[in-house]
């Protein structure tokens, strides 16, 4: 076991021996001086793991000597101790970045408790959590093998996600090759889950389907301005954000809103922008829009963008459910479009009950990554994806616009389209040049495939998706495959391997994130 060197500054510390000899005897180096000049000289000449610091000492005081040590030493954890209550002192000495404060008299478990959570923290954490993903481990495995439920699929969904991020903060992750597998398997089951229901549900031949992209607006916002009186709402849709994305944004925005709800809904298929967006905007499935709208349906073979007319949908959605509000559309894809709106955050509270938000960055990431050797680099996994994701938040104008609609005491909707799956491992097909590009399905009348491991939609009517001709079918891939051509084969595997894509079939895309929060204080 590693011995850890404390220093102890205290102006009494000979009355402290007791609990020298306790830390001594359970492994811990302790040097003790008496007051804050014999510590910041302690500090120069050699390195200690933890400073134990009395505030109130005659000469430096308690909070003079932290400053000093943690300009020579600004990484080193210091606990402060004093018999002192009063307020002013508490917080100078957090803000000075304290690891631990303890009011006298401490008792020598007191002390050893705050050692090892300053000193021990991370291995403890890292034992506590490999034991309990162990345990969770077979529990899950025999949850796969039965018969779920949409719900029962999110649940574990969500402690599937719970378990990585907790597995990602352990040192070394010595379970994460454990998870990565089970995690695996769960697609494999999932992916057979979906193809085995998918058409019942959205032809509502059952009672139990999830709720999905085209009922959105109808089941959960509508009803939601309904509730919240003439309390503007905002309508935030960050485009191909995860569930575990969502988890590392939560406790950033948990300082501005508290959770009301967390729920998770199912993606249409293809778990695509073109597909899944426009079925929310619009509240009805991709081959009823392109039959009703054909004029607002742009097809894959197009080359405009295929999110143009989402503020025409939502319009015709709100003239259709006799919904009279106002509603502002706003999408950001770049930088200086959130600058814009964020400038105009006020007018848009101030003239609208509903105010959707469409930031496209998460989506611009994953693509980004595709194409660009440095985002490779940057988001090598989804720890480091996920890294990203909140490193971009917290510097982006999304983050300023979220903290105004809190000032301003808004309603809170944040959610999104689909989620996203770095694939691993290729599937060959032939197509003609007509074939869509898409790497996670691919749609037309002359695919060449095995049939084997993919979902193949013969009758894309079935499923209330376009047909642009009488042979037409739809496949997609399942887990964590993606389609590649045979000609330059080996040159296009390396080139998308280990690339988040979407559109196809797996926990990640399908089941993802909507959440509703309240302003704190409200």
């Amino acid at each position: 076991m590693q011995r850890y060197n404390i220093l102890w500054a205290d102006d009494e510390i000979d009355l402290l021996k007791p609990h020298i000899l306790f830390l001594k005897d359970r492994g811990y180096d302790v040097t003790p001086v008496n007051s804050g000049a014999d510590a910041i000289e302690q500090i120069a000449e050699q390195s200690f793991d933890i400073v134990f610091l009395d505030e109130n000492m005659p000469g430096l005081t308690g909070l003079e000597t932290l400053s000093e040590i943690k300009a020579a030493r600004p990484t080193v954890p210091v606990i402060m101790i004093t018999k002192s209550e009063e307020e002013h002192i508490m917080e100078e000495a957090i803000g000075s970045k304290i690891a631990d404060y303890l009011i006298k008299p401490v008792n020598p478990n007191q002390i050893l408790l705050s050692v090892k959570k300053v000193l021990d923290n991370k291995r403890l954490v890292s034992e506590r959590t490999n034991t309990g993903y162990q345990r969770d481990f077979r529990q899950l495995g025999m949850q796969l093998g039965d018969r779920l439920s949409p719900q029962e699929w999110a649940d574990v969904y969500k402690k599937l996600v719970y378990w990585e991020l907790e597995i990602d903060e352990t040192e070394g992750k010595s379970m994460a090759d454990v998870f990565n597998m089970q995690k695996d398997e769960a697609n494999t089951y999932f992916s057979k889950f979906i193809m085995e229901n998918y058409e019942e549900w959205v032809n509502k031949e059952v009672d139990d389907a999830p709720l999905m992209s085209h009922e959105l607006f109808q089941k959960r916002v509508f009803p939601l301005l309904k509730d919240t009186g003439d309390t503007p709402v905002y309508f935030v849709l960050i485009d191909n954000l995860r569930y575990d994305q969502w988890k590392i944004l939560e406790p950033i925005i948990a300082e501005m809103f508290t959770v009301d709800t967390e729920e998770m809904y199912y993606s249409i298929l293809p778990t695509t922008t073109a597909y899944a967006r426009n079925a929310i905007f619009s509240g009805m499935m991709p081959g009823d829009i392109q039959k009703k709208y054909p004029n607002l349906w742009v097809t894959d073979d197009d080359d405009e963008g295929k999110n143009l007319n989402e503020a025409e949908f939502l319009e015709i959605m709100f003239q259709k459910a006799n919904q009279k509000q106002k509603f502002s559309y706003n999408k950001v894809t770049n930088l200086q479009a959130g600058k814009d709106l964020l400038s105009k955050m006020s007018n848009l509270h101030n003239n609208h009950k509903l105010n959707v938000i469409v930031y496209n960055f998460v989506d611009m990431l994953s693509h980004a990554r595709t194409d660009m050797a440095m985002i490779r680099e940057l988001a090598g996994d989804e720890s480091a994806y996920r890294s990203l994701t909140r490193s971009w938040f917290l510097h982006s104008p999304l983050y300023e616009m979220l903290q105004q609609i809190a000032d301003k005491k808004g309603k809170l909707i944040i959610t999104t389209d689909h989620g996203t799956i770095r694939v691993k491992r290729p599937f060959k097909i032939v197509g003609d040049r007509n074939t869509n590009t898409n790497l996670r399905y691919k749609h037309g009348k002359n695919l060449g495939f095995t049939e084997k491991d993919v979902y193949v939609v013969r009758k894309p009517e079935r499923i209330f998706l376009p047909r642009e001709n009488v042979s037409t079918a739809y496949v997609f891939t399942l887990g964590d495959y993606f389609f590649a051509y045979p000609n330059n084969y080996n040159y296009y595997v390396n080139y998308y391997k280990d690339t988040f894509q979407h559109g196809g079939i797996s926990l990640e895309e399908i089941i993802i994130p909507f959440v509703t929060l309240s302003p704190k204080g409200s």
